[in-house]
């Protein structure tokens, strides 16, 4: 029988499309089930938590170095995707935080819920002794963002708030930054094995094939995913379909919908424009959360916001994609989205040179959005690039007859007036509209840039996410975790964590009583 030989895994560089260099092979299964035992191997170090949060400290520290002055950890990122130092190093500085916050998380213990309840007879029906906490689910299975090489990829949220779980995880490397994942994942081996943690507990794997086995390996315990619809929702599916199903977290794709009010375009039309201008282009409009569909209103204060955006965009600059697949895509994407009816493009987006494409935005009324199965039900699809659709409306029955369409999505927006900020108008209103749609709220700002804050939610009905948690933020540790309760269990042979003494000083509610 002849043996087929593993498919090389290439760098390539955006900017030219050419190949840099040979990084790795495309895993076999055998190699996908030996990177999951190995962490499966490193779950029991992973068990002390003074052990956990010193490595993602650590972790944090040797990736901080890595990209200081002088070494190659950014130069290598930007080879592979374009996205320019300035960029990366701002987002290697955030996953670093990102890293030294969910230390800070287990060190407090309360993402554990421990919940103490005594006995109590009089109560109907009576409770017995109860304790209740949350434990690891186990292996986790991460599949990184072609976006963000660091802070939604192999170091990125998924793997923090895992590791931080105590959960050992094997990432699958997105193929458009396969050098910097090698490079990220030596790095955060270095640091585990400064603390006698097992190499293991983070694996690597590489190829499309692999990424399939790994959600299927019955020793993975959960997943988590950044990226299309189409690629999200199979192995959402694979998950489900599973002998023993396992949670997928999955972000697959948003529209971002913003809801401009005539009062507001009114109010300040070139604050708009620009604003909407350099959060639709941002990162070449590679942006889970960039604004991909903004209701302006018709009129004088409309076609001033249009002006404004027109004059904003027609400045920046043509950029690089990640890839030249998503190139090709984006290029098609907007060539068909502009040969429908009724459809302008003020800008026109689509190719620049060779190797970039070129932002631009297109309008539409919006009463042909609220037509069901018509050829516009096209434009409330993501155009993942810089091009983002202006629906005009008439009225504020439009918009709410488009909204109503839309599926789920991780952000919606609203600019208002002064006025209508304080109160005024339609502004309760039309929030209680956008809120079923998405998982972050936004009034007069922009939602590209999504802070790494305890009050952060990054998910969203489907399809944003497949799921109701977050990404971003710490209770992304909630989603490696399940409770278990121990009933009647002599105080000799609970876990520390629920004793009666307390002896790790967590915080509880200990018979109803919030403790801290």
């Amino acid at each position: 029988m002849a043996v087929v030989a593993a498919a090389p895994v290439w760098s390539v560089d955006p900017r030219t499309g050419k190949q840099r260099e040979q990084v790795a092979v495309e895993a076999t299964a055998q190699e996908v089930d030996q990177a999951v035992r190995a962490a499966q191997d490193a779950r029991a170090a992973l068990a002390d938590r003074t052990v956990r949060a010193a490595f993602l400290r650590t972790a944090a520290d040797l990736l901080d170095e890595a990209g200081s002055a002088g070494a190659h950890l950014i130069e290598a990122a930007d080879a592979e995707t374009a996205l320019g130092p300035v960029r990366l190093t701002g987002e290697l500085a955030r996953t670093c935080f990102q890293l030294r916050a969910f230390a800070d998380i287990v060190d407090e213990g309360a993402f554990l819920g421990v919940v103490i309840d005594h006995p109590d007879d009089t109560a109907t029906p009576p409770i017995p002794d109860l304790r209740r906490y949350k434990i690891p689910l186990g292996v986790v299975a991460v599949y990184s963002a072609s976006n963000f090489p660091f802070a939604f990829s192999v170091p990125g949220g998924d793997t923090a708030s895992a590791l931080a779980a105590g959960c050992p995880v094997v990432v699958k490397a997105h193929p458009d930054h396969p050098a910097t994942s090698e490079l990220v994942a030596s790095v955060i081996r270095r640091a585990a094995v400064q603390h006698g943690i097992p190499e293991g507990v983070l694996g690597l794997v590489h190829g499309f094939e692999a990424g399939v086995e790994l959600v299927k390996h019955p020793l993975v315990a959960a997943a988590g995913f950044t990226g299309s619809v189409r690629g999200g929702r199979a192995l959402f599916d694979a998950a489900a379909a599973r002998p023993v199903p396992i949670p997928f977290h999955g972000e697959l794709g948003s529209l971002n919908p913003v809801v401009i009010t005539e009062a507001a375009a009114a109010e300040r039309p070139e604050q708009i424009g620009t604003g909407l201008a350099g959060s639709m282009t941002l990162g070449v409009g590679q942006f889970c959360v960039k604004p991909g569909l903004v209701f302006a209103p018709r009129g004088e204060a409309g076609d001033s916001l249009v002006k404004s955006l027109t004059a904003a965009v027609s400045d920046t600059a043509a950029g690089v994609l990640l890839d030249h697949r998503m190139r090709d895509n984006f290029i098609a994407g907007v060539a068909e989205r502009a040969e429908l009816p009724d459809v302008d493009a003020p800008v026109t987006p689509g190719a620049g040179s060779e190797h970039t494409v070129s932002p631009g935005f297109l309008t539409v009324p919006a009463a042909h959005l609220a037509q069901q199965g018509g050829p516009h039900d096209l434009l409330l699809e993501e155009c993942f690039g810089p091009v983002t659709v202006v629906a005009r409306y008439e009225t504020a029955d439009e918009i709410t007859a488009v909204l109503s369409r839309l599926p789920g999505n991780l952000t919606a927006t609203v600019q208002l007036s002064a006025g209508e900020a304080a109160g005024e108008g339609r502004g309760t209103e039309i929030l209680a509209e956008l809120t079923p749609l998405a998982g972050r709220v936004l009034v007069n700002g922009w939602p590209t840039g999504v802070a790494v804050a305890p009050a952060q939610h990054h998910g969203g009905p489907y399809p944003a996410t497949t799921s109701t948690s977050t990404s971003v933020g710490g209770t992304a540790i909630e989603r490696w975790l399940r409770p278990v309760s121990y009933q009647t269990t002599p105080e000799a042979l609970l876990p520390p964590e629920l004793r009666d003494d307390n002896p790790l000083g967590l915080p509880r509610r200990y018979d109803g009583r919030l403790e801290n």
